[in-house]
């Protein structure tokens, strides 16, 4: 999620696709039900800055009623809760390494199973600009990051003290070894990171290659567009998953759309579907730190209202199921086919059930196909960026936990409770 629109300069050539298949005019919106909502987070100083951002869900490997869900909340860290959205363990972010620089700031989660017979949470740390690592073990997570991390992506303190840091993160297996993709916040720089075990237990990295996506786009037109913010920045990515079935990354580029590329960085990135307000011209103010849109060309999308955001699989057998992603700016979630070419499956909302508000501006979500407790046929947790009842003059956010039963009915999509299993 940015706080401000961007003005963006560099230019890259990369695949684009043609438009998805569109809903008929006038078709309405299916709201699902949410059952549950984890305690608000404030990010003011009583509330220790809690900024609730992105879930990921631990399974547990014998009794899915114990598993657990992991969310970010930047400067206020992790916390830990059960599928019944009580929090169980609360995890600070680092403090700052000295008194000018900035402090730990976590950003995006992810989990991993089976790195050396651990399971992992993986943590984009976006003010120290590292992974933090921690290992799941009897409902409880440890601290079991390597003193000796480096930067991901810059070489001194005071690069990172500028911002372009670890930003968006997921994690992604196979036969060579264990990675986290992690994108580079105001740029469009995306990491393959490889897990690495240290001594006395400890987790570090590496980084084995960086890829870069456009800056800037050719329209039909003949006239070259990029997404406007302020001078110096780049379209930035967040929200990613992999599917851990056919190797692919997909990668929410926030102001153009979402990305379709080899989990490797390797090969050439397609985009898969594009925002609504792409090609639309813009001049960055600086004097009310805003973009000022010209007229629409009409090539952009038809489903995602930037920002593009949290992206994550509902997976089926035989290699199918669904990808979702977070169309931020008109609070709704998109869901395509995640084989073949992503064809178009619908939106839905998450909308206000016995008591429980419904999702605005939300960045991370995740869902599972697994039962999980009471949420036998699945469940999807979605951040909730402005949480109700409202707080005056505090900031409010927290996650929603959605049976997958109630997407499935509302987009006629299937439930695939045994087609696949994440600790696999």
């Amino acid at each position: 999620m940015r706080p401000l629109p961007r003005l963006f300069l560099a230019v890259l050539t990369c695949s684009l696709v043609g438009a998805l298949s569109v809903p008929a005019s006038g078709q309405s919106i299916p709201s699902v039900d949410p059952e549950v909502e984890t305690p608000a987070l404030f990010d003011d100083e009583a509330g220790g800055n809690a900024n609730g951002d992105d879930p990921a869900i631990w399974v547990h490997p014998s009794k899915s009623g114990k598993s657990l869900v992991i969310a970010t909340a930047k400067e206020g860290g992790l916390y830990v809760y059960n599928l019944d959205a009580q929090q169980l363990q609360h995890l600070p972010a680092p403090a700052a390494p000295g008194p000018d620089d900035e402090g730990g700031r976590f950003n995006n989660v992810d989990v991993t199973y089976g790195f050396g017979g651990r399971d992992l949470a993986v943590v984009s740390d976006r003010g120290r600009d590292q992974l933090r690592i921690y290992a799941v073990a009897q409902g409880q997570l440890t601290d079991v990051t390597d003193p000796a991390a480096p930067f991901v992506f810059n070489t001194t303190q005071p690069q990172v003290n500028d911002g372009e840091t670890a930003y968006g993160l997921t994690t992604w297996k196979d036969s060579t070894g264990t990675y986290a993709l992690v994108s580079r916040r105001h740029t469009t720089a995306i990491g393959l990171v490889k897990l690495l075990p240290k001594p006395n237990g400890k987790v570090g990295y590496q980084v084995v290659r960086t890829l870069n996506l456009p800056a800037s786009f050719a329209l039909p037109n003949g006239q070259s567009w990029t997404p406007c913010d302020e001078p110096g920045r780049t379209p930035q990515v967040e929200g990613m998953v992999v599917d851990q079935q056919t190797d692919v990354l997909y990668a929410a580029q926030e102001d153009v759309g979402i990305w379709r590329m080899r989990a490797d960085l390797t090969g050439t990135p397609t985009l898969m579907d594009k925002v609504r307000d792409y090609g639309v011209p813009a001049t960055y103010d600086p004097a009310t730190e805003e973009c000022t849109p010209g007229v629409d060309p009409g090539y952009g999308g038809q489903r995602l209202t930037a920002d593009a955001e949290g992206l994550t699989i509902y997976y089926r057998d035989d290699e199918k199921g669904y990808l979702l992603a977070s169309s931020q700016g008109d609070n709704t979630f998109a869901a395509y086919r995640k084989e073949g070419s992503n064809a178009y499956l619908g939106q839905f909302r998450v909308g206000t059930h016995n008591g429980v508000d419904g999702v605005e501006h939300s960045d991370g979500s995740t869902v599972l196909n697994v039962p999980l407790g009471d949420f036998e046929e699945g469940m999807f947790i979605a951040h909730d960026g402005a949480n109700t009842p409202a707080v005056p003059d505090r900031e409010n956010t927290n996650f929603k936990f959605v049976g997958w039963e109630g997407i499935a009915d509302g987009l006629d999509l299937d439930v695939d409770t045994d087609g696949w299993d994440p600790r696999d």
